[in-house]
């Protein structure tokens, strides 16, 4: 069982073929708000958890590519002492399961279970999560693409080193964007998942 308060990310490991020595690029997803529905009041409980529209689909299209599948996202609920760190893992399983039953491959999830006051390293917008990824596979971070909803994603994207792309079906919204730095707001947006990783794909 995993401690609430531990200094670093968790991780976890899905894929059994997601080895090798070789560096590859991998497409690193938030969870809420990019693969399903965000909750101001946090997603408790499997039962609060809803796939958005294609994303499904989306990660379906991503099972056969060269990338790693990676999922990067910020938990402060256990922090919080909303909810505990095995229901979040248990809904990460539950959520996989899905993924693969519908055709999608997920390599390993990754999150942050502090609260923000913490002042940890892995809570975006700080790169930790992105760190411990490279620590544990074979990732060619410059030719990655982390797929987010918000601003503190971009700047985990731009502090990692990685390419940042934003979808509109979560947090942020038209207006908010034009309030953004200059040096975040020239980057590629689209409307959910599945359109991002639609076009990824075909510039590959």
């Amino acid at each position: 069982m995993m401690d609430d308060n531990q200094a670093g990310p968790v991780w976890t490991a899905f894929e059994s073929q997601i080895g090798g020595s070789t560096p590859r690029p991998a497409i690193f997803l938030d969870r809420d708000g990019v693969i399903n529905q965000n909750r101001s009041d946090y997603v408790k409980s499997w039962e609060e958890f809803e796939f958005l529209p294609g994303a499904l689909n989306a990660i379906a299209q991503l099972a056969s590519s060269h990338f790693h599948v990676i999922v990067v996202t910020n938990q402060s609920a256990i922090g919080r002492g909303i909810v505990p760190s095995p229901v979040v893992e248990a809904i990460h399983d539950r959520m996989v399961r899905e993924v693969t039953r519908a055709g999608g491959r997920i390599d390993a999830v990754v999150y942050c279970p502090h609260e923000p006051k913490r002042g940890c390293l892995c809570r975006k917008p700080a790169p930790g999560m992105f760190h411990e990824a490279v620590a544990r596979l074979p990732v060619d971070l410059p030719a990655s693409v982390f797929i987010g909803d918000a601003q503190s994603d971009l700047l985990a994207a731009r502090a990692a080193g990685c390419r940042p792309v934003l979808v509109m079906s979560g947090r942020t919204t038209p207006e908010m964007l034009e309030t953004w730095d200059a040096a975040i707001r020239d980057i590629v947006v689209e409307k959910d998942l599945l359109t991002a990783v639609t076009l990824l794909l075909r510039n590959e």
